[in-house]
């Protein structure tokens, strides 16, 4: 009997055949060359800048420092807010959370949320065919209007708000199915939850945003690593963060997706009573950059390079805009403060020309970052969380407002407005034009503080520490 090839009336010839069957077995390559990445952010809530190995701590992060040695590792990423809910809002808008309903830590006393009309990362990706999943902490309303399941995510897992309340459920969507949630079990159920989206979404793109209940107090760890840092409890608990992140890139790598998958990993704010800010000042609840200067890594093999340490300034408000780049998803309507970023991901430029960055504390603006300089207007008359004096806690302006160099003093110790006249006006110029696109509640409370009468203590009344 003649073989296919030897048939004088079939279409092809042999080696016409060959080329066909050739472009038949690329074709699967080809759709994952140019499928749209997926998308995983692992977001850890209230750890410290100083946190990781490769930020300096000596807590053991081997997973998290090998992908830092595979990415990128930024030394300048700021959250939008020193506290929770906000900085969670920020992120997955692109927007200040003082745009989009979120100035403050949400309670389960609080019956709204991230504003209903805003646009989230989890709703314009699932717009551009992703599967969405939401693991975690989610603290941008608890009713179900608000929860991750309307706001774009298809699933979702997790605390709907910081493990200090109460009461403390475990949802499934919008199903309780534990009460009180139990600490010690949740990074390791959170990781399995990660894992099994990743193996049953593997065949299109999709987003994972996995933010962590812990370091948040109170701290728990699983049995495995419940007592192996020499470093405490919060020792243990980073050690089990760190063994997810290796858990979550091995699953990537096993289903073939390493290749085409944007990892992220960062924190929502500073440390709060445990954890490291590394050398910088101040902490959670703070707009001192210990407050808001953030652990950032980004890791993609074959578009961000090995290894790469940028000092561009860059914060959690440029994710979405850099997403939507990366994956051709179409932008919110709602004007975005962050602008797109891979240019530094890339390592195409070591810094990026934006307009300044704002710190807001509440509805209050108290600093701005604008190149290397930080100018401070405002600071509240005690630190958060503590008790409040007579007369409460009050945002008071700073006259004149101090002006830092943060890239010769990342510690914010001395005050250069003095001599720098031009930068505190330029700065000064570029808030007042940003204010004005604000809320009223944001121009009021600017009011409100520039009204009180206050007073520094006199440049040079006080000695300088010696540098």
């Amino acid at each position: 009997m003649p073989s296919t090839f030897d048939i004088p009336n079939f279409p092809l010839g042999r080696r016409e055949f060959l080329h066909t069957l050739a472009a038949a077995g690329a074709a699967p390559l080809a759709r994952a060359a140019t499928r749209p990445p997926n998308i995983v952010f692992i977001y850890c809530d209230d750890l410290g800048y100083g946190d990781f190995g490769v930020y300096g701590s000596k807590i053991p992060t081997p997973n998290v420092d090998r992908m830092a040695a595979e990415g990128a590792r930024f030394t300048q990423f700021y959250s939008a807010n020193p506290v929770c809910s906000p900085s969670r809002a920020a992120l997955l808008t692109g927007r200040y959370p003082t745009r989009v309903g979120v100035p403050r830590v949400l309670f389960p006393t609080d019956t709204t949320g991230l504003s209903l009309s805003e646009t989230t990362m989890a709703n314009m990706l699932k717009s551009a065919g992703y599967a969405t999943m939401c693991i975690g902490k989610w603290h941008l309303g608890h009713h179900p209007e608000y929860l991750p399941t309307a706001r774009g995510f298809d699933e979702y897992f997790g605390i709907p708000y910081s493990n200090d309340m109460t009461p403390r459920p475990l949802l499934h969507n919008t199903e309780q199915i534990e009460e009180p949630a139990r600490l010690e079990t949740l990074t390791p159920r959170y990781t399995e939850q990660a894992v099994k989206f990743i193996e049953r979404s593997k065949a299109g793109p999709f987003f994972l945003y996995m933010p962590h209940t812990f370091p948040h107090i109170p701290l728990a760890a699983s049995p495995r690593f419940r007592g192996k840092s020499p470093l405490g409890l919060y020792g243990d608990v980073i050690e089990e963060i760190d063994w997810s992140v290796g858990e979550v890139l091995a699953a990537l790598r096993r289903n073939g997706l390493d290749s085409n998958t944007l990892v992220m990993l960062s924190s929502d704010n500073g440390p709060w009573y445990q954890g490291s800010p590394g050398a910088l000042r101040g902490r959670k609840g703070s707009t001192y950059e210990g407050g808001m200067r953030e652990p950032f890594i980004a890791r993609f093999p074959g578009r961000i390079p090995k290894g790469r340490v940028c000092r561009g300034v860059a914060g959690t408000v440029d994710i979405l805009p850099t997403v939507a780049q990366l994956t051709g998803a179409p932008l919110p309507k709602a004007p975005l403060d962050g602008i797109d970023i891979w240019p530094l991901l890339s390592g195409q430029k070591p810094a990026l020309e934006r307009e300044a960055l704002l710190y807001f504390d509440g509805w209050n603006l108290q600093c701005a970052r604008w190149h290397q300089w930080k100018l401070h207007f405002a600071r509240f008359n005690t630190m958060a969380y503590n008790p409040a004096p007579q007369g409460g806690r009050v945002n008071l302006a700073l006259r004149p407002p101090e002006l830092y160099d943060l890239e010769n003093d990342q510690e914010e110790s001395y005050d250069l407005a003095a001599e720098h006249p031009d930068v505190v006006q330029e700065i000064q110029g570029r808030v007042e034009r940003l204010l004005a696109t604000f809320p009223d509640e944001v121009k009021k409370a600017w009011a409100d503080t520039q009204g009180r009468k206050t007073q520094n203590i006199p440049a040079g009344a006080l000695p300088r520490p010696a540098r």
